[in-house]
């Protein structure tokens, strides 16, 4: 079945559904999102804790899908799209069969997962109680399983914020935490045991797992005896569907290459959120989702669509910068340290001319973005070479 629309969101998560409340209030036309789970609201909806304004996850997550319905937005849940039939239309998979839907505007915010036990390659065998954090929150928020379907004993991987709120979710469901394991030897406060400096060397155990292989910060390895482990954070985008469309990634984040304004280099075509460059708070996605409007309405118009524009690089102790495409002044830059820094310097320098710098005050820290000012942005030559952000401790 063939069908059009006017704006086409995948994912209804914080960005995807902000950006389709917005857009659907200011009349964009038929404007509808794409859920491939069976319930909309993104990773908030198995977040039962705080942080999310006035909200938990779960309330977070239902106030975001009342507001895009009641916008005038169309939420269709256990709907996949598969890949590509044209530079603006969609394969989708749903519940009444297979459809192809063209827009006149697609915005991706398909957000981001945490790479798994496979992807950041730890041998061992297969057994029965490795999770991610997503995973087991899955299991115990939404389908209130606890210590006899989750296991008794833990080892909890990570170093980010995430570890912390694992740690909580195993011990809401009765699991005992032996230990975190944290592979940076600095970070933020770790709850429990907190291993730091440590490696996860090998799983062990056979049907179920009995114990997590370690390289402690000494050198020796020891074997830790659970029958449950949870990796968490290292976060990746879930970039599979812009990779498919052709839409270029940034070598950097990982996610699609986007200028201020959210527009890939593909006409038509925008993403925000999480899919950009791995995990940030659900306020920051939501926030891209509400400023993607603009821009999609002005495609609606008839806008021209920009050129490629000046590419953002990262170097020295920045992990990434996003948006990654210059085409025109920013009104925010997101960038993300590799490491702990103590009052580092920021230079911003485009073919050999410095645009700005100066020394952040306070601590930087790995799991935390930095907002530079961008009134830099002004005095980018559009004909000039990659403007590069780096990160220095003096």
């Amino acid at each position: 079945m063939d069908r059009f629309v006017d704006v086409l969101v995948v994912g209804a998560g914080p960005a995807g559904l902000a950006a389709a409340a917005r857009l659907a209030a200011a009349g964009a036309g038929r404007v509808e999102v794409l859920e491939r789970e069976r319930t909309a609201g993104g990773v908030p909806r198995h977040c039962a804790r705080g942080g999310f304004g006035a909200f938990t996850g779960p309330g977070y997550a239902r106030r975001a899908v009342r507001a895009a319905v009641r916008a005038g937005a169309v939420v269709r849940t256990g709907v996949g799209a598969t890949g590509w039939a044209g530079p603006l239309t969609l394969e989708v998979t749903a519940p009444t069969g297979l459809e192809r839907i063209t827009a006149r505007a697609v915005v991706l915010a398909t957000g981001a997962r945490e790479r798994s036990r496979s992807a950041r390659l730890v041998p061992g065998s297969r057994p029965a109680g490795v999770f991610s954090t997503g995973e087991l929150q899955q299991s115990v928020e939404l389908f209130g399983l606890r210590r006899e379907r989750i296991g008794r004993r833990a080892v909890v991987v990570g170093s980010e914020p995430v570890a912390r709120h694992a740690v909580r979710t195993l011990r809401r469901a009765g699991v005992t935490v032996a230990a975190v394991v944290s592979e940076p030897p600095r970070g933020p406060r770790l709850p429990g045991p907190a291993l730091r400096g440590a490696t996860v060397l090998e799983l062990v155990g056979r049907g179920r797992l009995s114990g997590v292989l370690v390289r402690g910060a000494d050198g020796r390895t020891g074997l830790l005896r659970c029958d449950t482990v949870v990796f968490t954070g290292d976060w990746i985008p879930d970039n599979e569907l812009a990779r498919t469309g052709g839409v270029p990634l940034d070598p950097t984040t990982r996610g699609p290459a986007v200028d201020p304004a959210f527009r890939t280099p593909v006409p038509g075509v925008f993403a925000v959120g999480n899919l950009l460059r791995g995990v940030e708070p659900a306020v920051v996605a939501a926030a891209e989702g509400r400023a993607v409007a603009a821009a999609v309405l002005a495609r609606l118009a008839g806008a021209p669509w920009p050129g490629p524009g000046v590419p953002v690089t990262a170097e020295g102790a920045v992990r990434w910068v996003s948006p990654n495409r210059l085409t025109g002044p920013a009104p925010t830059l997101l960038l993300r340290p590799a490491g702990r820094l103590l009052r580092p310097v920021l230079t911003v320098a485009q073919d050999g001319r410095v645009l700005y710098e100066a020394r952040l005050s306070g601590r930087v820290d790995a799991h935390r973005s930095v907002r530079p000012p961008t009134g830099w942005t002004a005095d980018v030559d559009p004909a000039g070479g990659s403007v590069v952000i780096r990160l220095d401790e003096p």
